[in-house]
């Protein structure tokens, strides 16, 4: 047993719990001359500590698993806890949560609301031969989605970053039309520092590829880039933008009147998504922590 017979007595007791099933408790003992009785209480003892620390660690997941709306799985909350100074194992945390029955909200496929018929300008895809962004506001891109309240539509236009998927603009209206794009693409240009050969990248829409817009863009400086026909997945990160918000802030929610949803919309993509909400394609940084690097 080499140099353990010459270690303190809790390292004795560690050597002994780790070779237990081995050698069995009262034989080790009696080898590195420490008594039975003082092994069980060191064992108790640790387990006592084992145990508070337990106790403290799935209050922490419960605090986090409800202070993001149950939008965090077991990933998410892990990397969480690892942020806030926790030695913890994922397959731990991932177990205390299926005890605890806490189950990330899982992302819904929805059906996106038929585009206008768009007779307007052709626009090629630039994005699709341009490397990935290496820093903010050298790709942008936009979508616009619907949401349905008290059983009409409502339509939200957002521009994301694409180097760091942060919510740079977004419109709200009961209309969709090419004010609610341009909206939001405003907002984009008033909070960020534009730069030379930026491209702005959306579907084939009408409030995308109407004459209207397309001489915002040139009139801002921006470069237009549209998808492919019938290339849904040449817009990939609007496409994933709005399954997330769909799924963490509007599905299984009932909202009173358009003002609580814009007020909801307000702070989940203004305060929620870019400020607090970890990316796992980020490394886990949010939006914001992701530009700051």
């Amino acid at each position: 047993m080499g140099g353990v017979s010459e270690g303190t007595k809790s390292e004795k007791f560690s050597f002994i719990n780790e070779r237990r099933d081995e050698f069995g408790i009262r034989y080790l003992c009696t080898q590195l001359q420490v008594s039975t009785s003082g092994f069980y209480k060191w064992f108790h003892k640790g387990l006592s500590r084992r145990q508070a620390l337990n106790t403290e660690l799935t209050k922490e997941i419960h605090r986090l698993y409800t202070l993001h709306k149950g939008n965090y799985g077991s990933p998410r909350i892990h990397k969480q806890l690892q942020a806030q100074g926790w030695q913890v194992n994922h397959k731990r945390v991932e177990r205390i949560m299926r005890e605890q029955k806490l189950v990330g909200k899982a992302a819904k496929i929805y059906r996106r609301h038929p585009l206008p018929e768009n007779t307007c300008n052709k626009v090629g895809n630039l994005i699709m031969n341009h490397v990935i962004p290496r820093r903010p506001n050298q790709q942008w891109c936009g979508d616009v989605s619907y949401l349905k309240l008290n059983g009409q539509f409502i339509y939200l236009a957002v521009v994301l970053d694409m180097y760091s998927r942060k919510v740079i603009g977004w419109s709200l209206d009961r209309q969709r039309k090419v004010t609610l794009t341009i909206d939001a693409l405003d907002m984009a240009v008033k909070s960020r520092k534009l730069c030379s050969g930026l491209i702005f990248h959306s579907d084939k829409g009408t409030e995308y590829a109407c004459h209207d817009y397309q001489n915002h863009l040139r009139k801002c400086g921006i470069k237009p880039s549209m998808n492919r026909p019938g290339k849904m997945t040449d817009n990939i990160y609007a496409e994933t933008f709005f399954r997330t918000f769909k799924t963490e802030t509007y599905h299984g929610e009932t909202f009173k009147d358009e003002n609580h949803l814009r007020e909801t919309t307000q702070w989940y993509l203004e305060e929620y998504y870019n400020n607090q909400r970890i990316h796992s394609s980020l490394n886990f940084k949010t939006p914001q922590q992701y530009e700051s690097m």
